[in-house]
């Protein structure tokens, strides 16, 4: 039986059965892997924003600190600076539900309060133990990702067995922490996360082997937007990944991704398109 796939945050639905969406990246941080620095000014973080949702973006994804390998993490106090402005500007001039990126229950709950509605948290809701009562008491849908490690060490030779079974058990354990803990199963996002803690060829197997993570009945997301590992497959720097980006989007949305999270919105907007009419045949 299919799953229903329907997510209610705040004011809107996302209706995950009808097509993919397409989550706009918003770093406002100094240091991202791929756009530190550029959106640091509330004013030019918030009409980048408006220009994604206009691209086709149908949700905003506003991050304060980066999680690129080797990030130092940053204060709470400086995190909140970074992101509440933004998320309260945005939140009056974009209709799109706006997620936050962290993983601390404090930047979590006030983001929440100034217009966000989803968390996105990298730990899987294991960094803060707090994290998973912030998103119950709101009633706020969850993105849970796999890491392996943290920030400053994920990438320090990662090892797996079986990289998809691994993941799909640590997403077993998440899903059933997270319901025993106040968050209803049809608020939980899946992401694989791509690039934390994983090899190119891990990365590639995950997504090849998407489709086995629909055994948990839940909406999956991926972020395979300018990662290191195409990089590494063409040999090209960041400002150069978008075709290799575009194909992994593809390949994602054909093996079961709901939503991909990426940078160049109009493009894969339009790749995510192309390949959902090719599925609808």
């Amino acid at each position: 039986m299919k799953a229903n796939l329907k997510i209610k945050c705040g004011r809107h639905l996302l209706n995950l059965n009808k097509r993919p969406y397409i989550m706009g990246i918003l770093n406002v941080t100094p240091d991202s892997f791929s756009d530190g620095g550029w959106y640091l000014n509330t004013k030019s973080a918030v009409e980048h924003a408006k220009g994604m949702v206009q691209d086709g973006a149908d949700i905003v994804d506003i991050g304060g600190e980066s999680s690129r390998p080797g990030a130092e993490p940053v204060p709470v106090q400086v995190e909140l600076e970074r992101v509440l402005p933004v998320i309260k500007a945005l939140s009056k001039k974009i209709d799109a539900p706006i997620s936050i990126d962290t993983y601390k229950a404090d930047v979590a709950k006030e983001a929440l309060k100034a217009g966000a509605s989803i968390i996105n948290d990298i730990s899987g809701l294991r960094f803060d133990t707090m994290m998973v009562k912030v998103a119950a008491d709101a009633d706020a849908p969850v993105i849970i990702m796999h890491m392996k490690g943290t920030s400053m060490d994920m990438q320090k030779r990662p090892v797996y067995k079986d990289v998809v079974k691994e993941i799909l058990l640590f997403f077993k354990e998440r899903i059933c922490f997270a319901v025993k803990n106040g968050i209803k199963k049809n608020k939980i996002i899946i992401d694989p996360g791509i690039g934390f803690g994983k090899t190119v060829k891990h990365n590639l197997e995950i997504i090849k082997r998407l489709s086995e993570f629909k055994i948990l009945g839940v909406p999956m997301l991926l972020g395979p937007s300018r990662k290191s590992f195409i990089g590494k497959i063409l040999n090209v720097d960041i400002d150069n990944r978008l075709e290799g980006t575009a194909a992994a989007v593809a390949i994602s949305i054909a093996n079961g991704a709901n939503i991909v999270r990426v940078h160049d919105v109009k493009a894969m907007a339009e790749v995510a398109r192309v390949a959902e009419a090719i599925l609808r045949v």
